[in-house]
């Protein structure tokens, strides 16, 4: 018998699979450090973005369950 595949936690925390199976992830450099960075800058940081297609095999192993 087989293991169960199990969701690595963090990986679950960081990505989100769309409906049409792509990855999306949130922008860095919103952390901290915050005041130094304009408003257009911050408020083009809250956007979300795909995942680059070289790690999203990685990932996806990731997230077998998600």
């Amino acid at each position: 018998m087989r293991q169960k595949l199990k969701t690595r936690s963090s990986a679950a925390k960081r990505y989100r699979k769309t409906r049409t199976g792509k990855v999306v992830r949130r922008m860095a450099y919103k952390g901290h450090i915050l005041e130094k960075k304009s408003a257009k800058r911050k408020r083009n940081l809250r956007t979300k973005a795909l995942v680059f297609k070289g790690e999203l095999r990685a990932i996806r192993l990731m997230l077998p369950n998600k």
